[in-house]
């Protein structure tokens, strides 16, 4: 049998890692003592401009080292005056089998990721792209810690930070909240690996650089009032007052015909929320059973004859003017009174059905029970978008507790407001929505989902950057997630996605220079996350910071039953929440 230190091994990958032999070629290394001596791992064995191949050998057993290559780490090729970074995302033996008594040769596949210059004083930077490429045959080494930190350094850009790099726990994993912010961003990851901590600590952390900023989040767990008990104010369907009217023509069709509405009976719903507003601004100036035929049967004779600029804002059905709920009633009746009617009466008695059975559904008692109480709008933005503060910038909007047919509606009020409020106020406000489940609001599938919703949650996405408007994507499907809306995220927290399509989506969202570091996406651990776009220096695999258990949002760190743990509620109480009544 022969020796196995005389087994021959291919010329290309007889590499040797003796650090002496290469002490010419190389800056002498500024190291610690107690640091390892050879930092020396391998050799260029080709380069294709994006990728590069390196040889070295694993040593017989007993004497390898593990932390010399793993998938994600990070390594250097030594160039002289410059280093070349590259991410390690595939490892693979030159042979077919594995030799125990012997050295194996090894090639590993590294994505070029930039270049470190160093100066002639001695100053290091670090820049993305390559200007010179690895010879075959240059040395490949473990990267420096000096250049791990200087690889994911924002440079002159605030950063905060929000945990630390997984291959080194001594550097911290920064992010920069105004790019952050201002050009959106998303989190995605599997159900279990932390997502929600993830998204209270990046809040906590954007309310601390930015005082003035204003959170809302369309919570539909009811999780994340328990993460912010000291900074957030609880919104729900017993707290809420989001008069009808302020719903838009199709926001209000939506709840009233249950998304399904035809369009007889949207032109319905039109003229007479048309007619019960100018009732209200009017109500002893005008005979409605007189001028009834003139103003909603028949066109106007003149049809260039000037109309008052109230009118033309009512007969919108989409200005959010008050009316009271009696009057829109009322006109109904009397449409079926008349004996020349534009509408079929079944319609028209189907309709006033409707609107009866939600006034008096207790579900919906956000939307009429104190809507005439409320004459004005600013009560309402005052209490949802936290003007002013009082040390509270967060609102969590709790959609549990809502009717499932009016979540929809809801939230594309809520978006359209928070758009609205930026813009009026010239960036003034800035208001961050935080969407959870987003893709409940914009699905990819266009047939799906609330249009009004898409509309002004896209409208945020498109152009609420020149405003202040900010948009948080939170999901577990982003496969099911409209691609319009996570191309306008500009950074992207990828937490563990084990969907072929998830992780497709992923892949298509990043620069072709970064894809191979979403290979190993389905086996990152919880908490973890690559984080790339325009809040990161470079994409980054990093962990999240560990909250407080305060701090966790009710699914991570409390039972969201803490307030019952100590007793069974009484059968009247849980029948009194399914009938919508508070307790």
């Amino acid at each position: 049998m022969p020796d196995p230190d005389q087994i021959e091994r291919p010329r290309a990958v007889q590499i040797s890692v003796n650090q002496g032999q290469f002490e010419n070629d190389i800056i002498p290394d500024r190291r610690t003592a107690g640091q390892v001596a050879d930092r020396s791992i391998g050799r260029v064995l080709s380069c294709n401009g994006a990728r590069a191949t390196i040889g070295t050998i694993i040593p017989r057993a007993g004497t390898a080292t593990p932390e010399a290559w793993t998938i994600g780490r990070m390594i250097s090729i030594n160039l002289g005056r410059s280093r070349i970074v590259g991410m390690v995302y595939e490892i693979k033996a030159v042979r077919e089998f594995w030799d125990e008594l012997a050295d194996n040769p090894v090639h590993i596949e590294v994505e070029l990721l930039g270049e470190v210059l160093e100066t002639e004083g001695g100053r290091t930077t670090f820049q993305t792209g390559i200007t010179t490429y690895p010879p075959v045959g240059a040395i490949a080494h473990r990267i420096r810690a000096h250049d791990l930190a200087l690889v994911h350094d924002l440079g002159a850009r605030a950063g905060v930070a929000i945990g630390h790099l997984t291959q080194d726990a001594a550097i911290p994993a920064t992010v920069c909240i105004d790019d952050l912010l201002s050009r959106h961003f998303a989190l995605v990851g599997t159900t279990g690996v932390g997502k929600s901590s993830a998204v209270s600590l990046l809040l906590r952390k954007a309310i601390a650089a930015k005082p003035h900023l204003r959170v809302l989040i369309l919570d539909p767990h009811n999780e994340y009032a328990h993460a912010f008990p000291d900074k957030a104010v609880v919104t729900d369907a017993q707290s809420l007052d989001l008069p009808f009217w302020m719903f838009r023509l199709e926001e209000f069709a939506d709840v009233v015909f249950r998304g399904r509405p035809d369009l007889d009976e949207i032109d319905i719903l039109r003229e007479v929320i048309a007619a019960a507003r100018a009732r209200y601004r009017k109500p002893a100036a005008q005979d409605f059973a007189r001028d009834l035929g003139a103003s909603l049967l028949k066109r106007p004779l003149d049809p260039t004859a000037r109309r008052s600029a109230a009118g033309g804002a009512a007969s919108s059905g989409d200005a959010p003017l008050p009316y009271r709920m009696v009057d829109a009633l009322a006109v109904l009746d009397e449409l079926m009174g008349l004996h020349e009617i534009r509408y079929p009466r079944a319609a028209l008695r189907s309709l006033k059905v409707r609107l009866e059975a939600l006034y008096g559904d207790p579900s919906y008692q956000f939307m009429f029970a104190r809507a005439n109480m409320v004459e004005g709008m600013g009560q309402v933005i005052g209490q949802i978008f936290r003007i002013p503060q009082h040390g509270r910038p967060i609102c969590v909007f709790q959609l549990a507790g809502l009717p499932a047919d009016v979540v929809n509606a809801v939230a594309s009020v809520l978006a359209r407001i928070a758009f609205d409020l930026a813009m009026f106020s010239h960036g003034g406000y800035e208001v961050l929505l935080l969407c959870e489940e987003a893709h409940r609001y914009v699905p990819a599938d266009q047939s799906l989902g609330f249009t009004p919703t898409r509309q002004a949650i896209a409208r945020i996405a498109k152009e609420g950057r020149k405003y202040g408007a900010y948009l948080g994507v939170v999901t577990q499907r982003p496969g099911e997630l409209d691609p319009t809306i996570l191309s306008q995220c500009s950074t992207i927290f990828a937490m563990r996605l084990a969907n072929d399509r998830d992780q497709q989506i992923i892949r298509s969202a990043i620069a072709d220079a970064s894809a191979s570091t979403i290979g190993f996406l389905s086996a990152i651990g919880n908490r973890e996350a690559i984080a790339f776009g325009a809040g990161v220096a470079t994409p980054m695999r990093m962990r999240f910071a560990e909250l407080a258990p305060h701090e966790l949002p009710a699914m991570a760190g409390g039972s969201i039953l803490d307030g019952l743990a100590h007793r069974e509620p009484r059968l009247d109480e849980l029948v009194s929440r399914m009938q919508g009544e508070s307790w």
